[in-house]
């Protein structure tokens, strides 16, 4: 299947707020209260997945492939975060992204993220065989 309705050049953007459940002392590095790196690869992944959901057919998704991220600044709890992916390469399935986010202050990361598109009952079948070796 082709995926002419995804070019490059789609952007989207999310905002979010940093909440106590998405610190580093959150994810088990207990002196350190500020916004952790695992929820902002999660939030990026959030946003990529919004960029292009609209233009799949129904039963198709995205899965995250790659992550070349640069963390530059740290974040306080309440604090704002916008991120913000654009698909820079399409090759047939697979997605690549340019990832920017920036607290109310900083540019807090920047990087690429790749991500496939599959077709979910049949990378739910392969996955759940998987399961049962």
């Amino acid at each position: 299947m082709e995926f002419k309705n995804i070019v490059p050049g789609m952007t989207f953007e999310k905002e979010f707020i940093v909440e106590e459940g998405d610190t580093a002392s959150h994810f088990g590095n207990d002196k350190v209260p500020v916004f952790a790196s695992p929820r902002l690869i999660s939030w990026i992944e959030g946003t990529a997945i919004g960029t292009v959901a609209p233009f799949l057919p129904e039963g198709w998704e995205t899965v995250g492939t790659t992550f070349d991220l640069a963390h530059l600044a740290a974040t306080p709890v309440g604090m704002k975060v916008r991120v913000v992916t654009e698909v820079t390469e399409v090759k047939g399935k697979m997605l690549t992204y340019s990832v920017k986010a920036y607290d109310e202050v900083d540019k807090i990361c920047e990087g690429t993220h790749g991500r496939a598109i599959i077709e979910l009952g049949k990378f739910l079948s392969r996955v759940n065989k998987k399961g049962t070796k």
